[in-house]
């Protein structure tokens, strides 16, 4: 992950002294559970660069950082410099003990996306073990989705997730 960061404090500070565009990009389910006070919601799966505001720059935050970086590449894509990303995002923000907005708990995407890959895993070994030895062959697609994820951190199945009715 590259491009400009900030620390929670120094936009607190930034949001003290005028407006400043603080994007949370998460999921609507993980933003209703907690997220800095003044943020607005634009999911990354509807992050449209045309829609956003003149305010410069924008500070986009998320979790605790992929996701950010994810938004903040594609508003570079489309020719908008004036990105940063919240270091350590939503999670560094609450311990930093900043303004926060706290509703009903819910599992964040990661969690129900290693859930998912765990489920899927025992499934396929489980299933090639009793069934037939085709099966292992889900563990090992789960297994080289989770490596991908890591090297290129991108993660199709947070995406799809992120999609689903209880994260809306």
């Amino acid at each position: 992950m590259s491009g400009a960061t900030i620390s929670p404090e120094e936009v607190q500070a930034r949001r003290a002294a005028g407006r400043v565009a603080l994007i949370d990009v998460r999921t609507p389910a993980e933003y209703r559970s907690l997220h800095a006070e003044g943020a607005t919601l634009v999911p990354l799966e509807e992050l449209d660069p045309t829609a956003l505001g003149p305010e410069a720059p924008v500070y986009l935050i998320c979790e605790t950082g992929p996701r950010a970086f994810l938004a903040a590449e594609r508003l570079k894509a489309a020719g908008r410099i004036d990105v940063v990303v919240v270091d350590g995002g939503t999670v560094r923000w609450a311990a930093a003990g900043l303004p926060v907005v706290r509703g009903p708990r819910t599992w964040s995407l990661f969690r129900q996306v290693r859930l998912v890959a765990g489920i899927l895993v025992l499934a396929g070994v489980t299933l090639g073990w009793t069934v037939h030895p085709g099966f292992y062959g889900l563990a090992a697609f789960v297994g080289a989705g989770l490596t991908f994820s890591g090297i290129t951190d991108f993660c199709g199945m947070a995406l799809l997730l992120g999609r689903c009715p209880w994260n809306r």
